[in-house]
């Protein structure tokens, strides 16, 4: 009897003593508990810091383009007081070597400053089937003859002197008051491309006002805008055609070609006209034929607000569109931003998904 109460006793002390210890258990596990929802809570206040903060500097950021833009307006116009007498002469063309690293100049309206640069070989030639001749009123006038040296009217007319070598030349559309550098593109599809816009690194604002989209702005060798009285300019010597050449982040390239292309004067608000698409990019440029071109201080879209404020570019915008091209470079092709803001081309990557290069580029119809 004394041994079995014995037993028992010990089997009810163990059966206390097991207890106890998952009471401790479960106590450290609810302090765990606790502290992971603490920690959680306090993550999650931190994330709401960070949100207010990029929000914050997102604003800065908006601030500060406007201000760069108002700032370089602002040195163009000293530049042009000081600088109001023309040169006595034009300066000689200059052709440039895409793979030879030399100091070019800096392009707004006239060239100002020098950078130095390296070129890149662009891949080679790429032939298709030429489309037609479209929609262009304007009835190309016959050849007139040219000097070897330029001005040229274009980079077509300067292949046709014997230029064959892609780099920057000196062009004089027939009604433009001065001539004005750009990059000829000789090296793919005939040649004869003379290159109107370019995004490649981030590094030129595109971010700017209406007077900087008419001048024209960046750097010859690297991201730069012809401007929108020089695009007009050319596009009304004749029948032209659009090539606009894209590369995402994975290094494939693709393209759009349009049969005609030319802009209606600045009382239109150099309202873009656009022929029939052939590529493999997609045709996220049509639903812009029409547009006049919109800028964050004179708004010309359909839509409510300014889409060149929520897109952060100038454009032909619709309300809003399917193409960026003037929009913010953004590394790595996906990007997080409040807006679609990026340099993209919805047909090809959607509207969060920014271009690593873009290229336009412009030539006579054959």
């Amino acid at each position: 009897m004394n041994s079995r109460v014995t037993q028992l006793y010990m089997q009810l002390l163990h059966e206390i003593i097991m207890k106890r210890d998952n009471s401790l258990e479960l106590a450290q596990l609810e302090t765990r508990i606790l502290n992971a929802t603490t920690e959680s809570l306090r993550l999650a206040s931190r994330y709401r810091e960070l949100e207010a903060k990029y929000a914050a500097l997102s604003a800065v950021v908006n601030n500060q383009s406007v201000l760069i833009g108002a700032l370089e307006e602002r040195c163009m116009q000293v530049y042009s007081r000081r600088h109001e007498h023309p040169p006595l002469g034009p300066p000689l063309v200059q052709v440039v070597p895409e793979n030879i690293p030399v100091n070019v100049p800096r392009f707004t309206n006239e060239i100002q400053r020098d950078n130095t640069r390296g070129f890149a070989r662009e891949r080679g030639s790429r032939s298709g089937p030429s489309p037609t001749s479209g929609t262009l009123e304007v009835q190309k006038p016959p050849q007139r003859n040219f000097s070897a040296e330029g001005p040229f009217r274009d980079c077509l007319e300067a292949q046709e002197a014997g230029h064959s070598t892609s780099g920057m030349y000196l062009i004089k559309p027939d009604e433009a008051e001065r001539p004005v550098q750009v990059w000829c593109k000789q090296d793919i599809d005939n040649g004869g491309w003379t290159v109107i816009q370019s995004r490649r690194d981030g590094s030129v604002n595109f971010f700017r006002n209406w007077d900087n989209y008419k001048s024209g702005f960046g750097n010859i060798d690297g991201e730069y805008w012809l401007g929108l009285e020089g695009i007009y300019n050319l596009g009304r010597q004749g029948d032209y055609k659009l090539l606009v050449e894209l590369e995402d982040w994975m290094g494939k390239k693709v393209y759009a070609q349009y049969s005609s292309f030319h802009l209606e004067p600045e009382s239109e608000s150099y309202r873009l006209r656009l022929g029939t698409y052939q590529g493999n990019a997609g045709d996220s440029l049509s639903s812009h034929n029409g547009k006049q071109f919109t800028t964050l201080d004179r708004d010309k879209d359909a839509f409510s607000g300014n889409c060149a404020h929520f897109h952060k570019g100038g454009w032909w915008y619709n309300a809003c569109g399917q193409a960026n091209l003037n929009g913010v470079w953004y590394t790595g092709g996906v990007y997080r931003s409040k807006f679609q803001d990026g340099i993209f081309w919805a047909d090809y990557g959607g509207g969060f998904y920014s271009m690593k290069t873009v290229r336009m580029m412009i030539r006579p119809i054959d």
